[in-house]
């Protein structure tokens, strides 16, 4: 209806649109100017803070290192400084004129004794004004002064000038009436005994303004101390980096000021005078160094006459100097802000420019506004909300492009409707894709993974039911879960055909799982590529009617097919009714499977690996059971044994045991396969060491040769007998009874070693006499004792002289060859923090060595052979890539031979050190040894000996005294007994006698 009005609207909207501009322009322009001032001022403080920072830093480091060469030179050794009560002249002149040559703005070191004797050297540095000062020849570089007691009062004072190379120029002889103890530094010190700095004062020697940083010397001796001039700490000054107008000032606590340094046109020629108060200077400038105006921050300050904005910051002392002085370092804030300066002209210049090709430009583009843009203004604010609620309709306006542009927004909102729809809906399929793959990934259970992955793709696909069935080795499907509650047929779905061997392709699951495959079935009423009878006569029986069908495979990447998803009847999200599955919903469960297959394959893997770890940490205590007939089933009871205390103990829920819980299957792991390789380093321990049931026991016992040589004893008494009758004639009666008593004596003698040898019996003083005696017997040996030995073996006896033959061999001895040295052994190193005496030979099967034993058969370096599995146990796990949740592992097996009173081995661990799990394993591993009874050295114990002697270990605070009751309280014990030990072992016992 507007087709015949034409009106220019650039009329009455131009005037709105230029004002508009210009606002805008103005509002740009000052906010920029604004911006831009902000960042300048923040940039000044910026670089600024560094400047100052720098300086500051550069001084503070002076400072402290003649602090800390003071300190540390004062620390030495007293003899440095004094001998025999009198100034030691030598040993501290090096190190002082290697610090002055390193440090040029320190003046002088020195010391002074109680006794006002003095030692100075100072660093002319070739300077004139010092070298005049000082009276020193010409290129003097070093002065040194001592002041020395010729007597008991008099003094001398000499000087020695060097050059540069430290060569003498001259040696000056002077009165002094220059006395340490009367100056500042020397009270200051040796009154507060700490290091102390002085304030300005006029040194001695030149009459300069300086101070002086000094600490007491030891045994009140005197003191020690640096001189730093004030003209040094202007030189240095100078050298800080300041910017092309800025000024750095140096000042003492009462404010004055004791060093500056300016540049460009506020400070160049200003001289200040040491000492001055920043109002004497006449600098207005300077007035911001008034005490109290000034913050530790960088800050900027309005400054002179025309108030000129100066970024000011200060830093005070700290450590030993603190409170002695604060840098102030200033500069105006156009030595940083000129960019800035110059980029607000060249905004103002664009501004100006971007403002005349705008105007024209609005009077161009306000004949495209028009009502009609407030209706589609409100219809974008709709869509940007996407807020589909009202229809958009198609404007009715004369402007072409008005027109044509809100068609083209009706026809967007279409799209963005229909796309919105479609992307919600797919995000949301993503976020439970993404939910189901962390649920599936972080679920260790086996049967929560399968309803996981179950109900995941119900969730992702609506449907009435679904089935998952899993794939067997015997290539059929058994069903593994089901949406409905009812009970789990147990019928296996064979692959392939039993009496032909071919592929059930007709059959959908099979079909899928041996094509990895997809198949989606609209209505299984209409079904004709697979069989679907037994499907709807399963609906027939249960009265639930499956209509639509979704099959998916689940496939890791190895492409084997290990279970089969199955959705049935998919619904209608609006109506709930029943329809046939999206084809483009596939592609999401299809994602969703190859997820869980995945994790259920990962779930697969780590369940075998896990079994697989079992069997060979079984296999491998196994090993060390079977290793030797002693330790027979021991690495097999420990574990059950320890894991019924711990499961005892875990229900605790008072008193010390009331925190202790195994809350995770993994740490129920942990600590079950520590208790099945707390012995696994008996796998180093040799059968020999481990069996040994006799004393000369090696791998075959000894007693043996010790017999032989007896026999050899004997029938030389019987040869002698014979030789006497029939050569010397003796009386064969005398001759009988001479053979008589030696063979008597010789029986007597082996039975007593013989004895020896089993360590059934305490090894009395008296008896060892006895065996030295026998010892002392001798034979001849007519054959080389080298004959027939391996390499190794014919090494030690390397020291030793051969003897000629035949030779005199006494009847037990003990030969250097009976010594094995320690092999270096990288277990035993001190790093591993092992409190056990380590014998200093590997082994040594002397034979007096050996029978001398005190008790039982070991001796003392197969006893630490013997404890040396717990060692070796420790290291051996130690040094396994054990994951996180295993790294328990070491401690629980490596602790069950300390006690709660730092006695046990191989670290004395305290009752602190031990956790819960360790003393249950303490506990485990000493009743197991007690009652078993297919060791065959002892016979083992009853169950009420094996509870006394072990409330025995909890009397002496071996093992814990609240778990040993628990291990009585429970029934623990009596369990343990009726499944582990025989009849015969199982007697009553009385556990209120071994309780409290």
């Amino acid at each position: 209806m507007f087709s015949g009005i034409k009106i220019r609207f650039q009329s009455w909207v131009l005037a709105a649109v230029t004002l508009l501009v210009v606002v805008l322009a103005a509002i740009f322009l000052l906010t920029v100017f604004r911006t831009f001032s902000k960042i300048a001022e923040e940039n000044a403080i910026g670089r600024f803070a560094l400047i100052g920072q720098q300086a500051y830093g550069q001084l503070d480091a002076l400072l402290k290192q003649s602090a800390g060469f003071v300190t540390a030179q004062a620390h030495a050794d007293i003899d440095q400084f004094v001998v025999n009560r009198r100034l030691n002249p030598k040993d501290q002149v090096s190190p002082f004129l290697a610090s002055l040559e390193a440090e040029d703005t320190v003046y002088s070191h020195f010391f002074g004794l109680a006794n006002d004797e003095f030692l100075q050297v100072i660093a002319l540095r070739e300077n004139p004004r010092i070298v005049a000062a000082l009276k020193a020849p010409l290129h003097s570089y070093f002065a040194i002064r001592r002041i020395q007691r010729k007597g008991d009062e008099q003094r001398s004072e000499s000087w020695t000038f060097l050059d540069r190379a430290r060569r003498i120029l001259d040696t000056q002889y002077r009165e002094t009436q220059f006395q340490p103890t009367s100056r500042p530094w020397y009270a200051g010190a040796t009154k507060q005994n700490r290091l102390y700095v002085t304030e300005p004062y006029l040194y001695s020697s030149t009459g300069e303004l300086g101070v002086t940083v000094a600490y007491p010397l030891a045994e009140e001796a005197g003191a020690l101390g640096s001189d730093i001039s004030l003209q040094s700490l202007s030189d240095f000054l100078s050298k800080a980096p300041l910017s092309a107008n800025g000024a750095i000032a140096l000042q003492d606590a009462a404010g004055r000021i004791l060093a500056f340094h300016g540049k460009g046109q506020y400070f160049a020629n200003l001289q200040v005078a040491p000492l001055n108060m920043p109002e004497q200077v006449g600098n207005p400038y300077l007035a911001v160094l008034r005490d109290g105006l000034l913050t530790e921050e960088a800050q900027i300050l309005r400054l002179g006459p025309d108030k000129e904005k100066f970024v000011v910051t200060q830093h005070r002392s700290s450590g030993a100097w603190a409170g002695h002085f604060r840098v102030v370092v200033l500069a105006p804030v156009s030595d940083f802000s000129g960019a800035f300066v110059k980029a607000e002209r060249d905004v103002v210049l664009v501004s100006i420019i971007v403002l005349l090709f705008l105007l024209p430009l609005s009077f161009l583009g306000s004949r495209q506004v028009s009502q009609t843009l407030v209706r589609m203004a409100q219809d974008s604010e709709r869509l940007k909300r996407l807020d589909f609620s009202a229809e958009p309709t198609t404007p009715d306006t004369f402007l072409y492009e008005i027109r044509t542009l809100g068609e083209a927004q009706v026809v967007m909102q279409h799209s963005i409707r229909e796309r919105t729809e479609q992307l919600e809906l797919a995000q949301h399929k993503l976020s439970m894709l993404v939910e189901n793959g962390l649920l599936f990934s972080q679920e260790q259970d086996r049967t929560r993974l399968l309803r996981h992955i179950l109900f995941g793709a119900k969730n992702i696909v609506p449907c009435q039911a679904a089935t998952l069935f899993l794939k067997t080795e015997n290539n059929s499907l058994i069903f593994a879960q089901r949406t409905n509650d009812d009970p789990l047929p147990t019928t296996e779905i064979p692959l392939f055909d039993p009496d032909t061997g071919k592929p059930r392709e007709n059959y959908v699951a099979p079909y899928v799982a041996l094509h990895n495959r997809s198949v989606v079935i609209d209505d299984v009423y209409r079904e004709t590529r697979f069989d679907v009878s037994g499907t709807k006569r399963f609906s027939e029986e249960s009265g639930f009617r499956t209509v639509s069908m979704l099959t998916v495979p689940l496939s890791p990447q190895d492409g084997e097919v290990i279970a089969v998803l199955q959705l049935l009847n998919a619904c209608d999200p609006k109506t709930g009714e029943v329809i046939p599955f999206d084809h483009d919903i596939v592609g999401y469960v299809e994602a969703m499977a190859a997820q869980a297959a995945v994790a259920l394959q990962n779930h697969n893997l780590i369940e075998t690996q896990r079994q697989l770890m079992d069997a060979l940490i079984k296999i491998i205590a196994g090993s060390i059971d079977a290793k030797s007939p002693y330790t027979g089933g021991h690495c097999e009871r420990v574990p059950e044994l320890a894991l019924m205390l711990a499961e005892e103990a875990s229900k605790v829920e008072y008193g010390p045991l009331a925190d202790f819980r195994f809350s995770s299957e993994d740490e129920w792991r942990e600590f079950r396969i520590g208790a099945w390789l707390h012995d696994c380093g008996k796998v180093t321990t040799p059968e020999y060491v481990v069996d040994k049931a006799t004393k000369l026991e090696t791998i075959y016992n000894r007693i043996h040769e010790v017999r032989m040589r007896f026999e050899v004893l004997l029938r030389d008494a019987a040869i002698e007998r014979l030789q006497a009758i029939h050569e010397r004639g003796m009386p064969m009666a005398e001759a009988d009874a001479i053979f008589a008593a030696r063979r008597t004596q010789l029986l007597d003698d082996f039975a007593f070693v013989a004895e020896c040898n089993l360590g059934g019996e305490f090894m009395a003083p008296e008896r060892i006499e006895r065996l030295q005696r026998i010892a002392q017997e001798t034979w001849l040996r007519h054959f080389d004792d080298r004959l027939g030995l391996a390499h190794d073996e014919l090494k030690r006896y390397a020291g030793e002289e051969t003897a000629l033959l035949p030779a005199v061999e006494k009847l037990l001895a003990d030969k250097p060859h009976h010594v094995l040295p320690r092999i270096p052994n990288a277990a035993l190193d001190e790093k591993w923090g092992w409190q056990m005496n380590i014998p200093e030979n590997q082994y040594n099967f002397g034979e007096l060595y050996n029978l001398s034993v005190a008790r039982g058969t070991l001796s003392e370096e197969e006893r630490f052979k013997i404890n040396e599995h717990i060692i070796q146990t420790i290291v051996m796990l130690e040094k396994l890539p054990l994951p996180k949740n295993m790294r328990r592992i070491p401690e629980y097996a490596g602790t069950h031979h300390e006690t709660l009173i730092g006695t046990g081995y191989p670290r004395k661990l305290t009752a602190e050190e031990l956790s819960v799990p360790s003393r249950i394993m303490a506990i485990a591993d000493i009743f197991e040894a007690l009652t078993a009874s297919d060791r065959p050295y002892k016979k083992g114990k009853t169950l009420s000996e094996s509870i006394k002697i072990l409330s025995f270990f909890k009397k002496d605070m071996h093992i814990d005294p609240v778990l040993f009751d628990l291990f009585l309280t429970s029934g623990i014990y009596r369990r343990y007994a009726e499944r582990y030990l025989k009849p015969e072992q199982i007697d009553e016992v009385d556990i209120t006698a071994y309780l409290g």
